[in-house]
């Protein structure tokens, strides 16, 4: 079992219609409608195990995939600073269309992986994957008050080197998140101490 901090979450994936002169060639297009769960445990209770459609109408169809195990790793740092940094933090949601049918009876969406990093977006990117993004909540259930960045303590400074970074991370790795990967107590973390807009 993973010591790094993690928490689950449920990706919804919407299909719809194409509007315009589109259609003519692509009538459908999926894209992510939102990630949920990250302030509901015990996770499989609220969402169950396996993809469900949870509406289908002439227009759209809605899909609920749960089960994704967001984590942080300590090693990353910088991405998770630029993401809760940014003017609008969010979810990184990489997805890819299955090749044959395997939940409905036809080829949907599926996500594959869920970050807060930049840095993996930005490599799913360069590797030609699908990638969306999605507005994270105001407050993360499972990091409320443990993510938003304070940077340098409070002062308006950008960490500039990678030996900053590190340094500024490792109370954070520090500080014993409990048994398990359950955090304990993350607010020791500089960089991520408080996530008010999360």
């Amino acid at each position: 079992m993973s010591l790094r901090p993690s928490l689950q979450v449920a990706v919804i994936m919407r299909r719809e219609r194409v509007p315009g002169a589109m259609s003519h060639w692509q009538p459908w297009r999926w894209v992510l409608h939102d990630v949920v769960g990250h302030d509901l445990a015990p996770h499989a209770e609220y969402f169950g195990t396996a993809p469900q459609c949870l509406r289908q109408t002439e227009d759209e169809q809605i899909w609920l995939h749960p089960g994704f195990t967001v984590e942080l790793f300590k090693d990353d740092p910088e991405g998770y600073y630029l993401n809760l940094t940014s003017p609008d933090p969010c979810w990184f949601v990489l997805w890819r269309m299955e090749e044959e049918p395997a939940i409905a009876d036809e080829v949907i969406a599926v996500p594959a992986m869920v970050s807060l990093s930049y840095h993996d977006a930005g490599r799913w990117l360069d590797a030609q994957e699908n990638v969306d993004q999605v507005k994270a909540p105001v407050r993360s259930g499972g990091m409320d008050g443990r993510l938003r960045p304070n940077p340098l303590g409070g002062r308006d400074q950008t960490p500039q080197t990678a030996r900053e970074l590190q340094r500024l991370a490792r109370p954070f790795w520090q500080s014993g998140f409990g048994e398990h990967g359950q955090s304990a107590r993350w607010a020791t973390w500089p960089m991520t101490k408080r996530l008010q807009a999360f």
